[in-house]
């Protein structure tokens, strides 16, 4: 089995998140040895998803101030809803954030869930196309990460004269990570992604989307992409309605083993505290009773 790498999910979202919160979570993760920390993109949800998303720190604003504030941990984002921003932005600021952290950045994106808040940011007709759209946005950042000068005719972007700097500090070999869940995503990630990022997702339906994955990437001629989730962990708590790690410690190492088996070699693990102190506690925990079972 691949040896485990961790990554810390920021608590950046809830009504409860807090700055002392957010610099306490870039701490324990460099203190721990988390591979990378994650930040999570909403932009204007509607009423429904208020609970979990109605305040959210903006996702690219947050890797910025963490690039900032962090010497050596990598910068995630958890996703970045790609077909609700302007994709030569998200270039320039992708690229941005990772030439001043000196190449610290993964572009994680994904093709969002809610009509609703397309709507709301006044893109409610590229609902539709979000997967295109999302394709094409991987197609562009690559274009422009690696310096090329030749032209971008894409379905939604066209350019000939452009000047783009500065590069990212990785130039186009900026990890780009995928999300998704139906077949048509699942495909994408083989054909274009260098991994898979699977958010509240069990290990047993994790094993249903891998051979869609490794049949894309094959059809591509491109190497397996790597597998990472994102899960919620909650020690001594019971199950949730969505995918939770829970349990005792012995139970959550299990599920770490479980995703280990099946090839995943990330995690980014999302705790519920947004304090320090609570957070801070229930981090030291999962390293001294759940790592050391795994």
């Amino acid at each position: 089995m691949p040896a485990m790498d961790y990554g810390l999910v920021l608590p950046s979202l809830g009504d409860d998140a807090n700055l002392g919160g957010m610099v306490a979570a870039l701490q324990l993760a460099e203190t721990h040895g988390f591979t990378d920390v994650w930040a999570t993109d909403h932009i204007l949800v509607d009423h429904s998803a208020k609970e979990d998303y109605g305040r959210i720190y903006e996702a690219v604003t947050t890797l910025a101030w963490a690039a900032g504030r962090s010497s050596e941990i990598r910068l995630g984002a958890s996703v970045i809803v790609a077909p609700m921003r302007n994709a030569v932005v998200i270039a320039k600021e992708l690229a941005t954030i990772d030439a001043l952290s000196g190449g610290r950045l993964i572009a994680g994106f994904g093709v969002g869930w809610s009509p609703a808040e397309f709507a709301n940011v006044a893109v409610a007709d590229r609902f539709a196309d979000r997967g295109a759209y999302t394709e094409e946005t991987v197609n562009l950042c690559r274009h422009l990460w690696s310096g090329s000068t030749a032209p971008f005719h894409g379905r939604f972007h066209q350019f000939d004269d452009f000047v783009f700097g500065p590069l990212p500090a990785q130039g186009g070999d900026v990890p780009i990570w995928l999300g998704g869940r139906d077949e048509r995503a699942l495909r994408r990630v083989g054909r274009l992604a260098d991994a898979y990022h699977a958010s509240a997702t069990s290990p047993a339906t994790l094993a249903t989307r891998i051979p869609v994955i490794r049949s894309a990437a094959e059809s591509a001629g491109r190497p397996m992409p790597r597998l990472s989730g994102r899960a919620r962990v909650e020690l001594d708590a019971a199950a949730e309605s969505f995918y939770t790690m829970h349990g005792s410690p012995a139970e959550v190492a299990a599920e770490i083993r479980a995703f280990a088996a099946l090839g995943v070699d990330h995690l980014a693990l999302a705790f519920p505290p947004r304090d320090a102190a609570g957070l801070t506690r229930v981090v030291e925990r999962f390293f001294a009773e759940v790592v050391p079972l795994v």
